[in-house]
C-alpha cells in the first residue's frame, strides 16, 4: 500500500478500496476456503474483457445501464464482475441471490416482480409469427424488430427499476452499491450461457411466444371460412343454415357399391409359361421283326388209290 494511502485512508469511516489484483487473489482464496468445506458455488467468470458477448446478455446489460438511478455506480460494479468478486450467483423465480467478496464477504438478495399477465400477452401477440423456433429464441437468433419488442423499456420483459428490490449486507445505506451493482452486471453474463433464466426470474414461459405463433394461423383459416360463407350469402341472397336439426343425414351407399369402389387392386397372377419338353435321346432303332412266310410243301406222286 502507498504511502498516499497510508495517509489519506486512515481520516475515511470506510476502508481502502483495494486493487484489481487484491480483489483476484481474496476471492479466489475464499471460494478455496467455502469449498473445502463442501460449499458449492456458482461463480460469475468471464472468458475476457466484455462481461455480455449474447443477445440476451447485451440486452440485459443494456437495460440496467439506460436508468440514470443506477449510472453512478455502474462502473464499479463492472470492476467487481472482471475482477471476479461475484464467487456465487444464483438466479431463481424472481429472485437472485449472490456472494461478492469485498473487504468482507457480502450476501446479496435481489427481488424481480414477475410480469403482469396482461404485459405478457401484448409481447407474445407482438411477436406472434415472428420466432422460428424455441432454440432460435433462447440462443438470441432474432430479428431486429422481434428483440426490440421484448427490450422496451416501458413494456419489454426486463423489469424497470420499480419492479426490483435490492438489499446488500454491506454497510453502505446507498441504494445501489457497488456489490450490488457487480450482482446486476453478473446476471447480465450469466445470461450468455443461459438466457432461459431470463423467463424464470420474469415468471413467464419462453414457450408460450411459440405458441402463441402456432396457433395464429389455425384462426385466420376459420375466419377465412366464415368470411367465404357470407359473400356467397351476400351474392347469391341464399342464407348458410348451419343448424344441425336442419341438415338432412347423409345416405348410407350399399356395401357392395361400396367395396366394388374400394376394392384394391391387386397384382396381375402370374401367367405360367409353356415350357417346351427336352428332346428324346437318339438311341440304336429297334430291330423290326419281318414275318417270313412259310415255304410251300414239296409235291411228290399221288397215293395210289386202292381199289
Amino acid at each position: 500500500m502507498s504511502r498516499y494511502r497510508d495517509r489519506y485512508d486512515r481520516y475515511s469511516y470506510f476502508e481502502p478500496s483495494k486493487t484489481k489484483y487484491e480483489r483476484i487473489a481474496d476471492a479466489e482464496k475464499k471460494k478455496k476456503a467455502l469449498e473445502k468445506r463442501g460449499v458449492t458455488l456458482s461463480p460469475v467468470v468471464l472468458e475476457g474483457f466484455a462481461i455480455a458477448t449474447t443477445a440476451w446478455g447485451k440486452a440485459w446489460c443494456k437495460n440496467i445501464e439506460s436508468y440514470q438511478d443506477y449510472s453512478n455506480r455502474l462502473p464499479r460494479g463492472r470492476s467487481y464482475v472482471r475482477s471476479g468478486s461475484i464467487i456465487d450467483l444464483r438466479i431463481e423465480r424472481g429472485e437472485v441471490r449472490a456472494q461478492v467478496m469485498g473487504s468482507s464477504l457480502y450476501t446479496i438478495n435481489v427481488t424481480v416482480q414477475p410480469t403482469v399477465k396482461k404485459r405478457w400477452a401484448e409481447l407474445c401477440a407482438a411477436c406472434s409469427g415472428k420466432i422460428g423456433s424455441l432454440v432460435e429464441l433462447l440462443q438470441g437468433r432474432i430479428s431486429d424488430e422481434v428483440m426490440a419488442v421484448m427490450a422496451d423499456p416501458d413494456s419489454g420483459l426486463f423489469p424497470k427499476p420499480s419492479e426490483i428490490k435490492l438489499k446488500c449486507s454491506c454497510p453502505d445505506i446507498a441504494r445501489l452499491c457497488k456489490h450490488l451493482a457487480a450482482v446486476l452486471y453478473g446476471i447480465g453474463s450469466r445470461l450468455d450461457t443461459m438466457p432461459e433464466l431470463l423467463f424464470l426470474l420474469r415468471g413467464v414461459d419462453a414457450s408460450d411466444l411459440i405458441t402463441q405463433a402456432v396457433e395464429m394461423p389455425v384462426a385466420v383459416a376459420e375466419s377465412g371460412v366464415a368470411l367465404e360463407d357470407d359473400e356467397l350469402a351476400d351474392v347469391f341472397g341464399i342464407d348458410f343454415d348451419t343448424d344441425s336439426d336442419d341438415v338432412a343425414p347423409a345416405t348410407k351407399r350399399p356395401k357392395a357399391v361400396a367395396i366394388a369402389a374400394v376394392k384394391k387392386r391387386g397384382r396381375p397372377k402370374k401367367v405360367a409359361e409353356a415350357v417346351a419338353e427336352p428332346p428324346k435321346k437318339r438311341g440304336r432303332p429297334k430291330k423290326v421283326t419281318v414275318e417270313v412266310a412259310e415255304p410251300p410243301k414239296k409235291r411228290g406222286r399221288p397215293k395210289k388209290v386202292s381199289d
